[in-house]
């Protein structure tokens, strides 16, 4: 058998044709599958894995090198698994410790069906902003608010959808979010230029997706909750939580504080975990061993109320298994397309067909969708859209924030709108709602894209070189 170095060496580069093949192949097998077969997405990306597998093959790769891109994938997105094992966790301690319930309990006053949309969106985006994390947003906040609108009759997937939109608001703009930055260091540009450049796009399509919500929001005027049931569900949550917002909401809050701080994510959320076991079982009464296993499994709460039961029944590393595998499948796959060229070769025949600016951000914002497609996550979307444009904004006159932008706008805004994506299982695993469901009412996700390239169509927002 022939070894993995020499192999690869002999290894030759794909031509587009090929390359096409192979990665649109994937696509008909995913499609085809998950709108027509109902096969589980687990088993399509397995057959993605072999197709490309094959694919690989035939370019001269052995058996060893395909493994080793395959490791190579997912070992880029392992802070991203992390998130993952410790967003469970957070979830199940923030429903021990009461934090969610007393949010529900209070918030079911202080909110309306008619403007919950809207308000829930702004609180979304505040919430990422001033912590950088989209996920750790709809890990906490996003649970909370897919418990109120449930209770309020609201659909989920709309509530879902509007949960999305904000968090990715304040994750992409805030200066202390992994993507902002990762963008603005591999495009050459400041990290304040790069968000400066964002707002020319990022805020009138929030400010539309607001308006939007705020108009559908209305539908539901007629959903207000008669006191009676109000002071009902807030009797149950009461007979099994004590309420109080000082100790309930402190994980909350260190997990808020830890982020603004700029503690690294996993830190935050541990000590968030560990503060709210503390206010469960000295504050809340419960056992001890009972909550530690809850981190692993959560149990439906005890109010006697079946939606608020099921709620408060999420969370848990276990729960975070189905997220965890497909992740591990997508990132496995995105390796092999990554590690042999493929996905290079597809962007730079897109590259050398430009020639307008519009065309350029549009192309821009494309690669970063094909490359969520391929790859399964946005970072090395990111950093290869940024290396792979760089010259051809420049040759432009297009200032490098530019080119951050619209490269953040094709990756960020994209990955939790693909089923196989990490953000779109974790979206789907944490909010309940599948990522086909949500997806129409991901408002800003791609109202952001549409109306970057409807600017730089009219020439508006294009900061030039100096």
């Amino acid at each position: 058998m022939e070894n993995g170095p020499e192999t690869t060496a002999q290894a030759r580069q794909p031509v587009l044709a090929q390359a096409a093949l192979c990665f649109f192949g994937n696509l008909a097998l995913i499609s085809t599958g998950l709108f027509f077969l109902e096969v589980s997405l687990h088993i399509l990306l397995f057959l993605c894995l072999v197709w490309t597998g094959l694919h690989a093959r035939l370019l001269g790769y052995d058996y060893l090198a395909i493994r080793e891109m395959m490791s190579k994938g997912i070992s880029h997105a392992l802070p991203a698994i992390y998130i993952f094992l410790l967003i469970g966790m957070v979830i199940a301690a923030f429903m021990q410790s009461g934090t969610v319930a007393a949010l529900i309990h209070h918030g079911l006053v202080l909110l309306n069906p008619y403007s919950f949309l809207a308000a829930g969106m702004l609180l979304c985006s505040l919430m990422s902003l001033a912590t950088g994390t989209a996920w750790g947003t709809a890990g906490t906040l996003g649970i909370v608010l897919i418990g109120i609108g449930d209770v309020m009759g609201i659909p989920l997937p709309l509530v879902a959808g509007m949960i999305i939109g904000g968090a990715t608001f304040g994750d992409k703009l805030s200066p202390i979010s992994d993507t902002t930055n990762l963008a603005a260091m591999s495009a050459g540009t400041s990290l304040y230029r790069h968000i400066g450049s964002m707002l020319y796009t990022t805020i009138p399509a929030f400010l539309l997706s607001l308006l939007i919500f705020l108009l559908v929001g209305l539908q539901f005027s007629d959903n207000a909750l008669p006191d009676a049931s109000i002071h009902e569900i807030q009797a149950a949550l009461a007979g099994s939580y004590r309420l109080g917002l000082l100790l309930t909401l402190l994980p909350l809050l260190v997990m808020l504080v830890l982020s603004v701080r700029r503690v690294a994510a996993e830190v935050s959320m541990t000590a968030s975990i560990l503060t709210a076991v503390l206010v469960a079982v000295f504050y809340q009464g419960q056992d001890l061993v009972s909550v530690l296993n809850g981190l692993w499994s959560n149990t439906p709460g005890t109010t006697g109320v079946d939606t608020l039961d099921a709620l408060l029944g999420r969370g848990g590393l276990l729960s975070m298994s189905w997220t965890l595998l497909l992740s591990l499948l997508a990132l496995a796959l995105g390796g092999i397309l990554f590690g042999t060229g493929m996905l290079e070769v597809l962007v730079r025949g897109l590259v050398s067909r430009v020639r307008r600016t519009a065309s350029l951000v549009s192309a821009t914002i494309g690669a970063g969708l094909m490359g969520n497609m391929a790859m399964g996550e946005a970072y090395i979307s990111i950093i290869l859209n940024s290396q792979l444009f760089r010259r051809s904004y420049e040759q432009n006159g297009l200032d490098n924030a530019v080119l951050s932008r619209s490269v953040e706008e094709g990756a960020t805004m994209t990955t939790g709108l693909i089923p196989w994506t990490t953000a779109g299982v974790f979206y789907a695993a944490t909010l309940g709602v599948p990522v086909l469901e949500y997806l129409p009412w991901a408002l800003f996700n791609y109202l952001n894209p549409v109306v970057s390239v409807l600017m730089a169509a009219l020439g508006v927002g294009l900061l030039r070189r100096h």
